[in-house]
């Protein structure tokens, strides 16, 4: 595991009714560490229109080391997201992935965590 991520969560976003002005939610950070991510080999990506912009989602698996452990216990829901923040692709870091699904399994050798990029 070549790559490092940040697996978070965003908070509902806060409205300010003086202003106008919405501002994201606060971000909790469950892991924050060594992780691969690789685009899903049957994922061609898939044209979409969101907010009438068009979309592609390309899925991708994030694999988290086997230990890794949700501070709290927690569960990484869909629509959690992983950052790209470094590795040895220079064109992923920086890249926002949505998680889509996680994979569970008693015999696996790493966590995974389905994911697509919405860009």
């Amino acid at each position: 595991m070549v790559d490092r991520v940040r697996l978070f969560r965003v908070g509902e976003p806060v409205f300010d009714q003086s202003s106008g002005v919405e501002t994201p939610g606060a971000e909790t950070v469950f892991y924050l560490g060594k992780a691969r991510v690789k685009p899903l080999a049957q994922s061609s990506g898939d044209d979409v229109e969101a907010g009438e912009q068009e979309l592609v989602l390309r899925e991708y698996e994030v694999a988290l080391p086997w230990s890794t452990v949700i501070p709290g216990g927690g569960r990484i829901l869909p629509g959690d997201r992983v950052a790209v923040e470094a590795s040895s692709d220079v064109r992923m870091v920086g890249l926002t992935l949505w998680v889509v699904s996680t994979q569970f399994s008693a015999t696996a050798t790493a966590w995974r965590i389905v994911a697509e990029d919405r860009s």
